[in-house]
């Protein structure tokens, strides 16, 4: 939970890119490790090495290869900083209980339901209103909005039936944060 009292996003273990990175980097480290432990008994530095160091030497600051593979890194590293900060899972909304509160966060249970599975519940929801002919519901982490074709009702009435369904299937879904309701109805085309 964050400070509010109110449960936070959900952030994706990440496990699978950490642990290649890892490995790529225990890789490349132990080789340079062995190089230089290699050296320093008295045997040939590897020829990568002395590649790598001739290249470093003779090439100005400005060449082309060098600005493309700093900025390569640059950009992988930003990518990582980003990964490693923002939260992921953005298809899962949070739950939360205001009925119960655990005593400590430990005790606390963290539920989350897919926005897809959202989407469909709504979608069920809004054609058992009548006179929905066809609905399309698009749910966000902030706004859910529903675009609807009525066919023989009043388009007030349909939209304020909809409202009024939609917003009890908000509710019994028991988000931790209720996001806004924008609901739009109109005739079919002819």
């Amino acid at each position: 939970m964050n400070g509010a009292g109110r449960p936070g996003r959900f952030w994706s273990a990440r496990r699978v890119p950490a642990g290649l990175t890892a490995l790529v980097l225990f890789g490349a480290l132990g080789l340079l490790l062995y190089d230089i432990v290699s050296e320093r008994t008295g045997h040939p530095v590897m020829e990568w090495r002395r590649w790598l160091a001739e290249q470093l030497a003779t090439r100005p600051l400005h060449d082309g290869w060098i600005v493309g593979i700093a900025v390569a890194l640059v950009v992988i590293g930003a990518w990582m900083v980003a990964l490693a900060l923002t939260p992921g899972l953005r298809g899962l909304l949070p739950m939360g209980d205001a009925d119960s509160h655990a005593e400590n966060d430990a005790d606390a249970i963290r539920a989350g339901i897919d926005r897809t599975a959202v989407r469909l519940v709504l979608l069920d929801r809004a054609m058992a209103v009548p006179g929905v002919r066809a609905v399309r519901v698009d749910v966000g982490r902030r706004r859910i909005r529903a675009r609807a074709q009525a066919h023989f009702r009043d388009l007030d009435e349909v939209r304020a039936d909809l409202l009024t369904a939609l917003g009890d299937g908000i509710r019994q879904l028991g988000l931790a944060r209720r996001p806004g309701l924008s609901v739009s109805v109109r005739r079919p085309a002819r």
